[in-house]
C-alpha cells in the first residue's frame, strides 16, 4: 500500500524528497511537507482550500487529520513549523504550532489557535479557537486551560520528540524498502 498523493484542481502537494509519507497517509491540495518531516500512517492532510504546511524535521503521527477552511470565509492555513510534534490521532483545523510546539495525542486544535515555541497542548486536549498555549505552559483539558508551568527542559521534549522521529522515519523507509 502506498500513501496517496494527489492535486485538487491546480493545488498540487509539494513534498521534500527527504520526507516520509508512510503507506496509508493520504495528502491532497495545496500541502508542503519539508526536509525531514513526516506524515505517518493513516494521516489525512487535505488542502483543498487553504494551505498546510508541515515544517522541517516535524511529524504529523498516526491517525492524525489536518484540514483548513477556504480564506474567503475567514479559514485559515494549517501551520506546522520546524521540529514540532504532532501526536497520534490528533485534529488540526486552521491553526498554527510554531517551531518546536507540542502537541500530545488525541489533541484538537480548532480555527485560529496556536501553540507557540516551547509549549505543550495535553494530550486529549481541545484547544477551541483563537485560543494560544502561550511558550513555557501546557494546557490540559475540554476546553484546554493553563494547567501548569513547565519544568525545566520540557519546553524543549518537541525538539527531542522530532529529532527520534526523523530516526523512525528512516527505519521505516528503509524496512519498506526491503518488502
Amino acid at each position: 500500500m502506498e500513501p496517496l498523493i494527489f492535486a485538487i484542481g491546480d493545488r498540487q502537494p509539494v513534498i521534500h524528497p527527504s520526507a516520509f509519507i508512510a503507506p496509508g497517509a493520504v495528502i491532497c491540495g495545496d500541502v508542503e511537507v519539508h526536509e525531514n518531516a513526516s506524515v505517518w500512517y493513516g494521516s489525512v492532510l487535505r488542502g483543498d482550500t487553504n494551505k498546510i504546511v508541515v515544517g522541517k524535521g516535524s511529524n504529523v503521527q498516526d491517525g492524525t487529520i489536518i484540514h483548513v477552511d477556504d480564506p474567503r470565509w475567514g479559514g485559515s492555513p494549517t501551520i506546522i513549523g520546524e521540529n514540532a510534534l504532532v501526536g497520534h490521532k490528533c485534529m488540526l483545523h486552521g491553526c498554527t504550532v510554531h517551531d518546536g510546539g507540542f502537541v500530545g495525542m488525541c489533541a484538537t486544535m480548532l480555527d485560529g489557535s496556536v501553540v507557540e515555541t516551547g509549549a505543550i497542548l495535553a494530550a486529549g486536549a481541545f484547544l477551541s479557537a483563537k485560543k494560544c498555549v502561550p511558550a513555557g505552559e501546557m494546557w490540559a483539558g475540554m476546553p484546554a486551560r493553563k494547567m501548569r508551568d513547565l519544568r525545566e527542559g520540557e519546553d524543549k521534549m518537541a525538539l527531542i520528540g522530532s529529532g527520534h522521529y526523523v530516526e523512525e522515519a528512516r527505519a521505516h523507509a528503509a524496512a519498506l524498502k526491503a518488502v
